[in-house]
């Protein structure tokens, strides 16, 4: 489970640091592909799969099936976890997001994490603060622990 917030900084050979936490799942194999918010999502490869399945059953004639295809499958590409727990992400998904050599903002989303810039993190969190003034925003979801 991806849990938790993490800052790490890339390498001179553009390789992210995975914090040690997240690494046990990603032994089985994992995929980075474009996420929904200007940011990039890593998924096991169980994950990765089952997206994967879903959008191969999506009907082709639906134009938005087809953009989400585009959109996460047309931007997938494997990672190899390294010895070091290091991933390299191609660099034209950390240039999509924004991501170049300097630091990168990892959030755990449960089943993924997902990778920030820190300038895009910085706007997504003043839009969690927004909402949080804002609870109707929340209100047709159930969050609810019974």
């Amino acid at each position: 489970m991806f849990l938790g917030k993490f800052v790490h900084s890339f390498d001179d050979r553009s390789r992210l640091t995975v914090p040690s936490k997240y690494r046990e799942p990603l032994a089985g194999g994992a995929y980075v592909v474009q996420g929904l918010d200007k940011n990039l999502w890593v998924l096991t490869a169980e994950a990765f799969n089952t997206i994967y399945q879903r959008l191969m059953a999506m009907n082709l004639m639906d134009p938005a099936a087809r953009s989400l295809r585009r959109l996460i499958l047309g931007n997938a590409s494997p990672l190899e976890l390294d010895g070091a727990g290091r991933i390299l992400i191609p660099q034209v998904l950390r240039e999509t997001v924004g991501l170049e050599q300097g630091e990168a903002v990892l959030i755990g989303q449960g089943d993924y994490f997902e990778v920030w810039s820190p300038e895009n993190w910085k706007e997504q969190e003043t839009q969690n603060q927004a909402a949080a003034e804002h609870p109707d925003r929340y209100a047709t979801l159930n969050l609810s622990t019974r």
